[in-house]
Parts: structure tokens; sequence; C-alpha cells
């Protein structure tokens, strides 16, 4: 058996908005020259947050620490609606913001707790015969999706000033963040799209023990190791 070093494990990083999380991977692969380099979740390329790289051998834990919960904290902005249901989509419809508080939004967002059946948007990378819905929707196609059964543990908003919210949400792998905006949106009847989101948590792990891209890519080779978490104790993570 091949031996553990201090290069197989992982490495939390705070990913900048406009990165996809390929471009994080195929930089610190490339940067570093190491074979062997993945993720634990994408996040979309305007999310920023906690983005989890596995290297070398860590990479073989990667479903494991995928199917972790997670938690993040973004902006709704009500009013507007796109097809992709967050800010990088085209607007559908423009629609009068009712007066709202912090109290009613949370009203309204305890009812999308609990397990949730959640339908990918059509602007997703979700595959349908191999082929990325977002492809399928740049072509004006609409193609029948399957639900699939999330579970949202916390979704409440902390502030509100018009037109916009901050909320946070705890949820398991899979969920749409963006969907709960739009579909609140819907059942406030003025329509609503995700304006910004950061993913604070994965599993055990969080946003505060990771380090901005800009700032790891500026250190030796030495340094980056070190902060590897290391293979083994991947493997204990819960």
């Amino acid at each position: 058996m091949q031996e553990i070093t201090a290069l197989d494990g992982a490495i939390l990083v705070d990913k900048p908005a406009g990165w996809t999380s390929h471009d994080v991977v195929a930089k610190i692969r490339n940067h570093f020259r190491i074979a062997k380099v993945g993720h634990c979740g994408t996040l979309d390329p305007n999310a920023t947050g906690l983005l989890i790289i596995v290297l070398g051998r860590g990479t073989k834990l990667s479903e494991k620490l995928m199917s972790s919960d997670k938690v993040y904290e973004g902006e709704a902005k009500f009013g507007e609606a796109t097809d992709s249901y967050d800010v990088d989509g085209e607007i559908t419809a423009t629609l009068t913001v009712p007066p709202l508080t912090v109290e009613q939004l949370n009203e309204e967002a305890v009812k999308f707790t609990g397990d949730l059946m959640q339908m990918p948007p059509m602007v997703s990378a979700v595959k349908i015969g191999g082929v990325p819905l977002y492809k399928l929707a740049r072509k004006g196609q609409e193609v029948e999706r399957k639900e699939r059964l999330v579970h949202i543990y916390t979704y409440r908003f902390t502030s509100y000033a018009e037109p916009v919210g901050v909320f946070r949400v705890g949820c398991t792998k899979g969920t749409y963040v963006r969907s709960l905006v739009h579909d609140l949106g819907q059942r406030l009847g003025c329509g609503a799209y995700l304006k910004t989101l950061r993913r604070l948590d994965s599993g055990k792990f969080s946003v505060n023990n990771a380090a901005p891209l800009e700032e790891i890519l500026k250190w030796p080779i030495a340094e980056f190791t070190s902060h590897v978490i290391p293979f083994f104790e991947l493997a204990r993570a819960e």
C-alpha cells in the first residue's frame, strides 16, 4: 500500500466570487503541482465561502465529505424573479413588494423547513441524458426534471431593508438555496431571487478556518503543506 504523505488530505478555501469550483481546483493543482485535486460540493461562480479541496489520496474521501450537512448565509431580493432564481439570470417578472418585516418573512420561511421535495432549476448543472440543464436552457428548451428530497433544518431571516433580506439556511446536501428564495417569493406574491450566497459550514468544517484563495496562492509549498488537514483526520470527520 502506498504511503500516506503530508499532501494527502484537504485544504479549506474561502472561495472568491467570480471563480467556479473547478477553477479553484485547477489553480491549486497547477500552482502547487499536485496530480490529484478535487472539491467537495460545487459553489456557483458568484457564491463565496467554504470550499473543501481534497488532495492526493484525500480525493477518495470526497463522496463522504460531500454528504455532510451545510450552512449558508445569503441575501434575497424581493420584487423580481429570474429564470435561474439568482442574480445571474434573466429577469422574468417585476412585481410590487408589499410591506414586509423580518417576522413576516420568518412566518413564511419556517413553512419550508423539514423534509422538502425540490425541483432542480432549469439553469443548473444537473444532467439529463448526460447534458447539463443549463445548456438546454440556453437553447430555450425546458425538460421534465425529477424532484429530489432534501431536508431544511433552519431557514431564518435576520434582517430586512426593502427590498433585500438577509437569511441563514441549514440543510442537507444537494439543496438549492436559490430555489428556497424563489419559492418564498412566489408564496409572498412578489417574486424573489438569490442576490448573494456564502457557505459558512460543511459538516464539522467552517469557513472561519479557511484561507482566501488569493492568500493560499502566495504560500510556499511548506506553508501550504502545514495547512493540509491530514488524510486520517478527514477519514474520521463526521
